[in-house]
C-alpha cells in the first residue's frame, strides 16, 4: 500500500526514523506545493538503515515550517519496515533500490508501487529527483548520475565535486527517473554523522532555489567524474572474513580506506586460503563476468591485477551478502560538448 499526503502528518517534525512505521504504516508520498509547481522529488529511506536522508528532509520541512517552499516538492518515504528495525531490508523484502521501472528482478508488489510513483511524478512534471543515501564503509560525500548530461553534472557538482557515472544495477531510483528530468543520487556518509544531515539539508534547499539546470558544460576544475565499471561480489559459496579471522579470502582489516583512492595493478586486497578457492566476482556493465580482468591471486595473496579507484568497499558482511562488496571504477575524460 502507498500512503499519498498533501500535507506532513502530525508528529512528522519530530519522528525518529525507527517510528516512521508507527506514524506512517508504510510507503508514504508527500506533495507539498510552492512558489514554483514544477516539483523537486527526494527519496529517502529506500534503505532502511540509512537514514540521514530522512532527517535532512525533517531539518528542511522544520526551517520552512509556516512558509512556502520557493519550489513544490514530492518526499517519497520508503522502506519504514526495515526502518524499525535499524536494517537495510527485511527478509523476504526485495531492495527498494532495485525495484523501479526498468529493473531486471521478478516482478513483485514493490515493482509496481514504484511504478505508481514515477507516473505519478510525470504527471506533476517533475523538475529534478535527488535520492538520498547512506553508505558503510569510508567515502567522501558524493554524487551520482546515470546520463553524461551536463544538466545532471550540474545538479550533481551543486552537492560535491566529486561525482560517479554508472548505468548498473539496474532498478535504481536515479535511473528511473533518468528519462523524466535530470536525476541524481547523493551519498552522504555513514548515517548518524550530524555533518552529513546538515550538507544533505543544505543541498536539497539549494535545489529548490535552482530556476533552471544550465545545458553549458561543467567547468573542468570544478568536477572530478569518474565511471563505474565494474560491481564486486563475493561468491555465495565463499567465507570471507577481515583481518586474521579465518575465511577462504580474508580481506585487509581497514578495507574500505581503501575507497576513492587511485590503486595500482598489483595493490593486495586480502589473502586466500587455498589454491582453489574462486577469485572474487566483478561484472561489468553489460552484465559481462569480468573478474579476471580486475583481479589475480598471486602466492595466496588477493591483488589488482590493473590499476582501478574502488568505492563503497565495505566491512558489513549483512551488506556484502545482501547486495555487494563495492564498485571499482575509473576516471571518466569529460568531452566539451553540449548536453546529450
Amino acid at each position: 500500500m502507498l500512503n499519498i499526503l498533501e500535507s506532513p502528518p502530525a508528529g512528522l517534525l519530530d519522528a525518529e526514523a525507527v517510528g516512521l512505521l508507527e506514524l506512517l504504516g508504510g510507503p508514504t508520498l508527500l506533495h507539498l506545493p510552492g512558489r514554483s509547481p514544477e516539483p523537486l522529488f527526494v527519496s529517502v529511506l529506500l534503505h532502511g538503515n540509512e537514514d540521514t536522508g530522512f532527517y535532512a528532509v525533517r531539518e528542511l520541512l522544520r526551517r520552512y515550517h509556516g512558509k512556502t517552499l520557493p519550489r513544490a516538492m514530492s518526499i517519497f518515504i520508503g522502506n519504514v519496515r526495515a526502518a524499525a528495525a535499524g536494517l537495510r531490508r527485511l527478509e523476504g523484502q526485495p531492495d527498494y533500490n532495485r525495484v523501479w521501472p526498468g529493473s531486471d528482478m521478478p516482478t513483485t508488489p514493490e515493482h509496481e508501487l514504484m511504478a505508481r510513483i514515477v507516473a505519478e511524478m510525470e504527471r506533476r512534471q517533475v523538475f529534478a529527483s535527488v535520492d538520498v543515501h547512506n553508505n558503510t564503509g569510508i567515502n567522501p560525500h558524493y554524487g551520482c548520475v546515470n546520463r553524461i548530461d551536463h544538466r545532471y553534472l550540474h545538479l550533481a557538482t551543486l552537492f560535491s565535486r566529486t561525482v560517479v557515472y554508472f548505468t548498473r544495477p539496474r532498478g535504481v531510483q536515479s535511473l528511473a527517473f533518468s528519462r523524466l528530468c535530470p536525476a541524481v543520487t547523493v551519498e552522504c556518509g555513514k548515517p548518524g554523522q550530524p555533518h552529513g544531515i546538515r550538507h544533505a539539508c543544505d543541498y536539497l534547499e539549494a535545489c529548490l532555489h535552482v530556476t533552471d539546470l544550465p545545458i553549458h558544460p561543467v567547468a573542468p576544475h570544478d568536477i572530478d567524474l569518474f565511471h563505474t565499471v565494474a560491481i564486486v561480489k563475493v561468491p555465495e559459496s565463499v567465507s570471507f572474513s577481515f583481518g586474521e579471522l579465518p575465511g577462504d579470502i580474508r580481506f585487509l582489516s581497514e578495507l574500505d580506506h581503501l575507497n576513492f583512492r587511485e590503486l595500482a595493478a598489483g595493490t593486495q586486497l586480502g589473502w586466500v586460503d587455498g589454491a582453489s578457492i574462486p577469485r572474487l566476482e566483478a561484472w561489468d556493465e553489460t552484465g559481462r563476468d569480468v573478474s579476471e580482468r580486475y583481479f589475480t591471486i598471486e602466492a595466496g595473496r588477493l591483488c589488482l591485477r590493473r590499476s582501478v579507484m574502488p568505492s563503497m568497499f565495505t566491512l558489513d558482511s549483512q551488506v556484502i551478502r545482501q547486495d555487494c562488496l563495492g564498485y571499482l571504477m575509473e576516471r571518466y575524460e569529460l568531452i566539451d560538448t553540449e548536453a546529450e
